[in-house]
Formats: C-alpha cells, sequence, structure tokens
C-alpha cells in the first residue's frame, strides 16, 4: 500500500513542466518557501487517518493501528529522550572505542616486536593493514542484509564477540600468511558495526538530532586513540613469558568478547520492542520521529528500493566520499605510531604520544556537532559547511607534514596531531547519509556502499607508505592531501544537488492544492517510502 494521496498530481506537474534549474526568486517569494534543518519548523495538520497495518510499511506501525496519533507534552518528551540516551549510547560508545582501538593493535604490535618475530618485511606489513578490509569488504552488503532480517542489538553484540575471539587468536600466529587469515576474517566481523550503528541511530532520533548523537559515540574513537596509547604503555611494562604484540591482542580481545556479550544482553533492537520503554514511552519514541518520513525499520527486504540505491545519484558519492574520507585513515591508523617514533622518541614514549592526538579528535567531534546543532537551531543548512571546515586542519596539518624539515620535530608532531580532525568531518558526513536516505531496505544498501567505500580507502591507504620513504613516507603524505582536495569538491556538489531538489519539489508541491502548508506528513512518515517516491521528503545538507 502507498499513502501518495497527491503524488499522481505532482507527477502530472512535474511532466507538463520540466525542471529548468532552481527557481527564480519571485516564485519562492510568492510561496513563502523557505528551507530549515530545523525540520519542526514546518507546521503540521492537527488531524490526521489512522495508518492501515500492513507488513509492506514500517514496523512502527503496530503502535498507532488501534489508537490515533496525540499531542506530545515536551517535557516528557525530553524525560524519553534522555532515558534512549542512557539505553543507546554507552553501548555504542564503547563499542566504537574497541573498534578503534582494534584498529591500532597492529600498529602497536608493529613498535612491539611484531615484525621481527613474524619475519614480516617489504610490503607485508602494509597487506596486513589492508587485508582487514578486505574481510569487511567481502561481507559489506551480505552483513547489512541479515541486519535487516535479524534483531539488529542481538547481530551487532554476536559480531563482536566473534571479533573479539578472532583478535586473541592473532596473539597464536606463528606467521605471515596466518596472521593475515586472521585478519581478513577480524574486518568480515566488523562489517556490521558501522552500518549498524547508522541504523540504530536513525531509528532513534530525529534528523536533526543524529550528528550530535554520531558525535557522541563516534568521539569515543578519539577515547579509544587514547586509551589504546595507555593500554600499550600498560601492556609494554608487562614482563612475562609472551611478548608485549602477544599480550596486545589478548587483552584487548577478551575485552572485547566480554563486551559483545553485554551488548546482545542489553542493546534494546528497536523502540518498538525495547523492554526499558513502557507502552507510552515507546509511542513517543517513535512519534517524534514522524517529521524525519524515513521510518524506523521493515524487515522485508524490497527489490525495487536495492534497485533504486544502486541508480540514486546520491549513491556513488557516498561510496567516494567513503574512498577519499578513508585513504588517510587507512595510512595514520597502522603508520601514525611509525610516524611519531621517526621524531626521535622511544617506543613506550610513543605509545603515549597518541593519547594527546585522541583527546584532540574527540574535542575536534563534539566541537562540530555541537556547533552545527547550533546553527540547525536557527534553521540553517549547515552539515556540508562544518564538512569543509573540519577538513583544513587536515589539509593544512598534511602540507606540514609534507614539507617541515626533519629536524623541526616540534613542528611536524604538531602537523600530525592536525590531522586528526578528519574524523569530524567523517561524523558529518555519516549524518548526511542518515538524513538523505529513506526506505529501509534502501538505507541498508546505501549504508553498505558508503563502507564499501570506507574498505577500499582503508585498503588503498596503507600502500602509499612506502618501506622505503620510512619515516617521512612523502608519497602517504601526499596521498592524504590529494584525498581531502577531492573530498571538498565532493562535498560541494552533493550540497548543490541536495539543494537544487529541495526547491525543485517545493515548487511542484507549492502549485498543488493547499500548497506547502496543506501537505498530509503523517500519511507517509512510516508507509516505508524511499526518499525519491515520498514527496513529502526534504533532504538536509
Amino acid at each position: 500500500m502507498r499513502f501518495l494521496s497527491r503524488s499522481q498530481q505532482a507527477d502530472a506537474i512535474s511532466r507538463s513542466e520540466p525542471y529548468q534549474g532552481s527557481p527564480d526568486t519571485k516564485n519562492e517569494a510568492k510561496h513563502g518557501v523557505e528551507h530549515h534543518e530545523n525540520i519542526n519548523a514546518i507546521e503540521e495538520p492537527t488531524e490526521w487517518k489512522k495508518i492501515n497495518l500492513n507488513e509492506d510499511g514500517d514496523v512502527a506501525q503496530r503502535l498507532f493501528a488501534s489508537q490515533a496519533h496525540e499531542p506530545i507534552d515536551p517535557a516528557e518528551e525530553a524525560r524519553v529522550v534522555r532515558k534512549i540516551d542512557f539505553m543507546i549510547l554507552p553501548y555504542l560508545a564503547v563499542c566504537y572505542a574497541f573498534f578503534y582501538i582494534d584498529k591500532t593493535t597492529l600498529s602497536y604490535a608493529a613498535i612491539f616486536g611484531i615484525r621481527e618475530d613474524l619475519k614480516i618485511h617489504g610490503q607485508q606489513y602494509s597487506w596486513l593493514s589492508s587485508i582487514f578490509y578486505f574481510g569487511f569488504l567481502f561481507w559489506a552488503l551480505p552483513t547489512n542484509f541479515l541486519m535487516q532480517r535479524f534483531p539488529i542489538g542481538k547481530y551487532l553484540g554476536a559480531n563482536i564477540f566473534m571479533w573479539g575471539a578472532l583478535l586473541m587468536c592473532q596473539a597464536a600466529a606463528r606467521n605471515f600468511t596466518t596472521l593475515a587469515v586472521l585478519r581478513a576474517l577480524s574486518g568480515a566481523a566488523e562489517a556490521c558495526s558501522d552500518p549498524a550503528f547508522m541504523i540504530i541511530t536513525s531509528m532513534w532520533y530525529s534528523r536533526r538530532q543524529q550528528p550530535i548523537r554520531m558525535g557522541l559515540w563516534y568521539t569515543a574513537n578519539g577515547f579509544g586513540i587514547a586509551l589504546g596509547g595507555l593500554l600499550g604503555y600498560g601492556i609494554g611494562h608487562i614482563k612475562a613469558g609472551l611478548p608485549s604484540w602477544k599480550f596486545e591482542f589478548l587483552i584487548i580481545g577478551a575485552l572485547c568478547c566480554v563486551w559483545g556479550v553485554v551488548m546482545m544482553i542489553f542493546l534494546p533492537d528497536s523502540p518498538v520492542t525495547a523492554k526499558g520503554l513502557n507502552e507510552r514511552e515507546k509511542r513517543i519514541a517513535v512519534e517524534r520521529l514522524r517529521d524525519n518520513q524515513t521510518g524506523i525499520e521493515n524487515k522485508h527486504l524490497k527489490w525495487y528500493q536495492v534497485r533504486e540505491a544502486f541508480t540514486d545519484y546520491k549513491t556513488p558519492l557516498f561510496f567516494l566520499l567513503g574512498v577519499v574520507g578513508n585513504i588517510p585513515n587507512g595510512g595514520i591508523s597502522n603508520f601514525g605510531t611509525i610516524i611519531i617514533k621517526g621524531f626521535g622518541f622511544s617506543t613506550l614514549v610513543t605509545t603515549l604520544m597518541q593519547v594527546p592526538y585522541g583527546i584532540f579528535i574527540a574535542i575536534s567531534i563534539l566541537t562540530c556537532v555541537f556547533l552545527n546543532d547550533k546553527f540547525a537551531a536557527k534553521g540553517s543548512q549547515t552539515r556540508c559547511y562544518f564538512i569543509l571546515l573540519f577538513l583544513l586542519p587536515n589539509i593544512s596539518g598534511s602540507f606540514g607534514l609534507a614539507f617541515l624539515a626533519a629536524d623541526n620535530k616540534a613542528g611536524r608532531l604538531i602537523c600530525y596531531y592536525l590531522t586528526g580532525p578528519y574524523n569530524a568531518a567523517f561524523v558529518m558526513i555519516l549524518s548526511l547519509t542518515t538524513a538523505n536516505v529513506a526506505g529501509h531496505s534502501k538505507k541498508v544498501v546505501t549504508n553498505a556502499i558508503l563502507f564499501l567505500g570506507y574498505c577500499t580507502g582503508n585498503i588503498a591507504g596503507p600502500f602509499f607508505y612506502k618501506q622505503s620513504q620510512s619515516p617521512r613516507y612523502e608519497l602517504g603524505i601526499w596521498s592524504m592531501i590529494v584525498s581531502h582536495l577531492i573530498e571538498v569538491c565532493v562535498i560541494l556538489l552533493l550540497r548543490m544537488l541536495l539543494s537544487r531538489e529541495n526547491r525543485r519539489r517545493d515548487r511542484i508541491q507549492s502549485a498543488l492544492p493547499g500548497g506547502l502548508e496543506g501537505r498530509d506528513l503523517n500519511a507517509t512518515a512510516f508507509a516505508d517510502l524511499t526518499d525519491r517516491e515520498n514527496e513529502n521528503f526534504r533532504y538536509i545538507y
């Protein structure tokens, strides 16, 4: 069943009046068209028809099958949001900290002697860095489809447990081949992580709230770097019968296994089934997302939405952003400690030097998402602009690493730290994806493709760091510069296209009876329509 009560009229208008570009200012003034990221600024009708429950729609429909919409007290909503924050964010944040600690275990193992013990030479270390993402790449689409089919909290927890167990197994590796196989399997286990976090965030939070919540759990990335440095420093002092790099894998892997079990037990699967919410709170948790026009969840795979995901112009752009946004990450996360050690620091001091880097990343992410929210509260569309703003330190730091003299250790260390804020930019890219794709099957596929790009960037990144160029890695540094400059161009293009599409939809709907104010947002809120199908959907940029 479709709830596009005015779509035939809209289609007729769009066919009779081909799109000529941006509407003129007179037309905009006539209809009072103005776009805001604060979507609550659009006033809705106070009455609406009950949604018919059917399996084609969103799971949220079951909460409204027997009872119509009722107003929500803002104070009650705020209380429910705080409760949701405590139910969701701590689990995602701790989990994300472990994800980044895992990504840097090989980097710490390198300075603890794994290359010498396993006779890893030449480009083999780069292959070990990249092969993790080959496993991720191979399993990205299947795991996203499985994630749609199974309860997302339990599926995520099970994969975290498997990933921790495989990490512990890496301590038993005796050669390059064994370690490579284990890292590929670890990558497959982690393939559901970021897409799951994005789906969870989109099903619990409004589009305006999503950047801050993403920022809060992604900030654990920075704290993970800092905690990884402290763990590395402590592990380096363990004097026992095993090399320090083996303890690195065993300790962190065991902690991940424990956290996977915790996630399976306590992380709720959806607002509709959450045991921590009563029926009234469930209704509020879902009702407050009506304006998103993206729904909560649908367990039925819809192939037309899959096809639409592959034909949507946003999809290749998100893929490209995943690539160029993570070529720098693929290099820095695996060669960062080697670069710092090249400044003349000892092994143990090198591990500690990652602590301020991680804290700086965390501060950058929080600053970015909270500033964006301040502007969004005033109705501004600023997400793309904040991506560009927080890419500037990375570009500056990369140029510094490329041109500062080798004996300028303090300057080069500061430039290395400046490469951290790209994490804030990537958080905003993730929020663009969750905010601008509707239809659950389409969201699943688009998220998977974004992270195929993420894998591709992380696979390619380490190969720009040639062992012959250690520790300056000139080619690796230039790969960061070029990637960020391409990222700037793609973000500007995406913003232009999304803005133009919003204006086109406004012009079409303004010409219909009732105009923009007459739109029935309730009819399409939980119908599991894609952003292309849903004429009421507006993009955020």
